[in-house]
């Protein structure tokens, strides 16, 4: 199953996605996490040591062109190249849970970067899966990854909203977007939850209840901030996880 996550930014997408890694690891999956954020910070989060020396592919232009077999000065390239040697040659490992760290192509002085955006899209819909494995997408915040389409191919996007109006617009605006670009399955889950005032609101404000509500929790907070893996704290979180993963599997 590949599940991508989004929301608006600091809503605590990647620290959900984390959670979510923890407990399928604990049940005996696969699990690739795919960091597609322009801000890249999953390696981070469930603890990867030697951050620092990891690259995301998207700032190997070099490699990028040359994959898509761009020529300098001409507009064509390949549509369809050849990515199978980058899912093996650039993954990281940390306690069973495999990382890629993608990040993301900006648009540089000459506009759309549309030849290296094809060669990760490419190495997305690549990653074939058996039943016992599980891509966990981590887009960037907002919206705009949609119009890009890199998120074609998924089974489910997570849209993830904390009780406030902004958010609440934002999610709205990634359903609608999500659906237009025919993503079957979009589904929210609340996030920094105090009481039920928050889950009502979330539910009347999204004409929906969301698969899960994560509470907002201290610790968490304390926890990011020394800079520590998820899986210490994960068990805080771990009504919310395992009923967010039920709601997925189901």
């Amino acid at each position: 199953m590949k599940i991508a996550i989004s929301g608006k930014g600091g809503v605590g997408k990647t620290t959900i996605m984390a959670l979510l890694a923890h407990k399928l690891k604990e049940a005996g999956k696969e699990v690739l996490i795919v960091d597609a954020d322009p801000s890249p910070h999953m390696a981070q989060t469930i603890g990867v040591h030697d951050v620092g020396a990891i690259v995301p592919i998207a700032e190997m232009k070099n490699m990028l062109v040359e994959r898509s077999g761009k020529t300098p000065g001409s507009p064509f390239y390949n549509i369809n190249p050849r990515v199978d040697d980058l899912l093996a040659r650039y993954m990281v490992e940390k306690d069973g849970i495999r990382l890629m760290v993608l990040g993301a192509i900006q648009e540089g002085e000459g506009g759309c970067a549309c030849a290296e955006n094809t060669v990760l899209k490419r190495l997305l819909t690549k990653l074939l899966l058996a039943p016992s494995q599980f891509v966990l997408l981590d887009m960037e915040a907002g919206v705009e990854h949609l119009g890009r389409g890199t998120v074609a191919g998924v089974d489910q996007l997570l849209v993830v909203v904390i009780p406030s109006k902004s958010s609440l617009r934002t999610a709205l605006r990634i359903k609608k977007l999500a659906q237009d670009v025919r993503l079957k399955k979009v589904s929210f889950v609340g996030n920094l939850v105090v009481d039920d005032e928050d889950r009502r609101f979330l539910t009347e404000g999204l004409g929906e209840e969301p698969l899960a509500f994560f509470p907002d929790n201290p610790a968490l907070r304390k926890n990011e901030r020394d800079g520590q893996a998820i899986d210490r704290v994960a068990d805080l979180m771990a009504e919310a996880t395992d009923t967010l993963l039920k709601r997925l599997l189901e």
